[in-house]
């Protein structure tokens, strides 16, 4: 009877694996996390999707999703930088999100669901944010959590532009600071790094746009931690007010500090020994 129980939780197991990218937790893309373990659950919203981010027949990074807050908490990959030719700007969304019976594994233009899979907008709209979301602000700006620029592959850097890596942030941070961090502090703290494990993500904040349906955050913060063959030797973190052009680069157990003050239970960002001072 034992053995009977055993052999149909594996079938339950595969069925579920073969079936849909939108895992709990990250079952099919732990290779993103350091030791393929991602943050603890003091970051999850009450209403989570836990997306690995499939393009072209790949998983690119992963990224816990809210779902009423319709952003992201956290994106989590490996900084791969490497130019190639730049990535359009294709916008897309997740269908599973929509209906996780759906037989569409990866993410898809807006466009392209509603033509060629007959799925509404309003279906889209039901279950995450949409490219009408992000019309028309000011001051405002399609903040990427996994940025392009840290992709290595045309195929990775293009799986970035997905609403569900997106928030709303202020442009003179996303054109200023933060972008000064992405591309000139990462790759100088990096130099000498195997492997670095990078977990980007947002604090909720008290504000929306788009008529209540996306939230602003009120704070950005990315942390990284850096291998040198197997071995964590180095990490840090980064936090910015989601309001103006400042960027502060603090230890990795300061930022974790932080945010268990914002979420009100104790955060740990990566389980295994990256040095957290």
């Amino acid at each position: 009877m034992l053995g009977l129980l055993l052999l149909l939780q594996v079938l339950a197991s595969c069925l579920w694996l073969g079936h849909s990218t939108v895992e709990t937790p990250f079952l099919i893309c732990p290779q993103f996390f350091y030791d393929g373990i991602p943050p603890n659950n003091a970051l999850n919203p009450k209403n989570p999707a836990w997306i690995c981010q499939r393009f072209r027949n790949s998983f690119r990074y992963a990224t816990l999703y809210d779902r009423d807050r319709r952003i992201p908490v956290y994106s989590a990959y490996i900084f791969q930088p490497r130019n190639t030719e730049k990535p359009p700007e294709w916008w897309m969304v997740e269908p599973q999100l929509i209906d996780k019976n759906v037989n569409l594994k990866e993410m898809e233009r807006e466009s392209d669901l509603i033509a060629q899979h007959h799925f509404t907008l309003d279906q889209i709209e039901e279950s995450q944010a949409v490219l009408d979301d992000y019309k028309g602000l000011k001051d405002l700006d399609f903040g990427h959590l996994n940025p392009s620029d840290h992709m290595e592959s045309l195929g990775s850097k293009m799986a970035t532009f997905t609403l569900t890596n997106v928030v709303p942030q202020d442009s003179s941070l996303n054109k200023g600071q933060w972008n000064i961090y992405q591309s000139k502090t990462m790759p100088k703290m990096t130099k000498g790094c195997t492997t670095t494990y990078v977990i980007t993500g947002a604090v909720p904040g008290s504000t929306d746009i788009a008529v209540g349906r996306v939230n602003r955050p009120s704070h950005i913060w990315s942390a990284a931690c850096c291998l040198v063959g197997t071995e964590p030797t180095s990490a840090w973190g980064a936090i910015a007010e989601n309001n103006k052009n400042e960027v502060v680069t603090i230890t990795l157990g300061e930022l974790e500090e932080r945010l268990t003050n914002f979420y009100g239970r104790k955060v740990i960002l990566f389980e295994k020994p990256c040095p957290r001072q």
